[in-house]
């Protein structure tokens, strides 16, 4: 049991870095048509980013987690011990 628990850990850690360092590519891809193109002003192009994913979350919720949730794991075969 201690071993699966570790391996699980190791899992969601590898997997919270991967988000963490795919935030930086997103990020930067977001604004920099805006700001290559001066559009925006980087500072700006930042703060209309980083408003907008934040309303995103209120407007779309958990949709898209759910739908990538759905049928992946068949919860009649897991055991809950």
């Amino acid at each position: 049991m201690a071993d699966s628990a570790w391996f699980v850990l190791a899992i969601v850690l590898v997997g919270l870095a991967f988000d963490f360092v795919n935030g930086f590519h997103d990020a930067a891809n977001s604004i920099a048509t805006v700001v290559s193109t001066r559009v925006l002003s980087p500072s700006a192009a930042v703060v209309w980013a980083a408003t907008f994913n934040f309303i995103a979350v209120f407007v779309f919720g958990t949709a898209v987690a759910k739908t990538m949730g759905k049928g992946l794991v068949d919860l009649a075969i897991v055991d809950a011990t």
